[in-house]
């Protein structure tokens, strides 16, 4: 599936940008951004709920932005799963082939093994109430791969569990996603989600794609200080290179000099490094070690696995 300049606009306001991008057959990708950037537009306009002012949408090579979304044959699970409250698990997931008038025998045997698939078997007579957060979630699942979908489309659909159930579907997503090879799209504005389930992410801004890539390439590699920023804690120094070194270059921040290395400038560029505080390493007071700056602690914070030092420095 891939799309090819796609556009959208709401009068003055522009939600999509001249967006291209193709998504490979079982791919897990994420369309990653903060509020208003256009992902789930992007998402819509995949689905056939938002139609593109310009440019096109393609499945297997063939334009469907024309199409409903009933003639797409997409599988779709929203933020808050929509499932019919006064409908038994089971029925929930038969209403896609009820739709499309399946025979009463096939819709039954569809359903059981969308609901084995998804491991929900023994709650087929439930009502959605009487499933937690975590179920509900899975019977959406159910209820959009039963019907065979080309692609499926996923739409913050864990923004409403709480963090350890958040966490533990994000296991279980991806594993899923493994063993049935489906293509996903996926939507999130959560960081860390991204990062741990995607094949690749899409960095999305005011309706333009800054950034498509894997999430090491996006982590290590951003194109720019946006995406530096969103993906994870960054500390920007910006600095003038002095001189060439053998593996790439030395730059002065105020009165500090630092050693970049894997990258090559030439003398008097001007350079925006991104260093990740993972990156960093705090030394005894007079160390003598490159890439070093002298600070005093202002602020500490205790975070379990880890803690947040915020350093005042004079030199950069």
């Amino acid at each position: 599936m891939s799309l090819d300049k796609v556009s959208k606009r709401y009068g003055t306001a522009t939600a999509l940008d001249d967006v291209s991008l193709t998504v490979a057959r079982g791919e897990f990708l994420t369309l990653l951004g903060p509020s208003g950037s256009g992902k789930t537009t992007m998402l819509m306009a995949i689905a056939g709920f938002v139609a593109p002012t310009s440019g096109r949408i393609l499945l297997d090579g063939n334009p469907i932005q024309h199409l409903p979304p009933e003639k797409r044959d997409f599988g779709m699970v929203f933020q808050g799963y929509a499932l019919f409250p006064h409908l038994t698990v089971a029925r929930n997931v038969a209403f896609p082939l009820e739709v499309r008038g399946l025979p009463r025998s096939e819709i039954e045997s569809k359903v059981r093994q969308a609901l084995d698939l998804v491991q929900l078997g023994p709650l087929a007579d439930r009502l959605p109430r009487q499933l937690s957060g975590g179920q509900q979630q899975r019977v959406a699942l159910a209820r959009a791969l039963v019907f065979a979908p080309h692609l499926l489309l996923l739409d913050e659909p864990l923004s409403a569990l709480d963090r350890k159930l958040r966490a533990d579907m994000q296991v279980e997503l991806k594993s899923f996603h493994r063993r049935i090879g489906l293509t996903f799209i996926y939507v999130t504005h959560d960081q860390e989600e991204a990062l741990s389930m995607s094949d690749r992410v899409a960095i999305l801004r005011d309706g333009r794609l800054l950034q498509l890539g894997s999430p090491t390439e996006l982590y290590e590699r951003p194109a720019t200080r946006f995406v530096a920023s969103f993906l994870g804690k960054s500390n920007f120094l910006a600095g003038t290179v002095e001189q060439r070194t053998g593996e790439g270059f030395a730059f002065r921040v105020g009165g500090a000099r630092f050693v970049q290395a894997g990258a090559s400038r030439e003398a008097g560029a001007k350079v925006l490094v991104a260093l990740r505080p993972e990156r960093v390493r705090v030394l005894a007071s007079g160390a003598d070690t490159a890439n070093s700056i002298g600070g005093t602690i202002a602020e500490f914070s205790y975070l379990g696995t880890s803690f947040h030092l915020l350093v005042d420095t004079e030199d950069a």
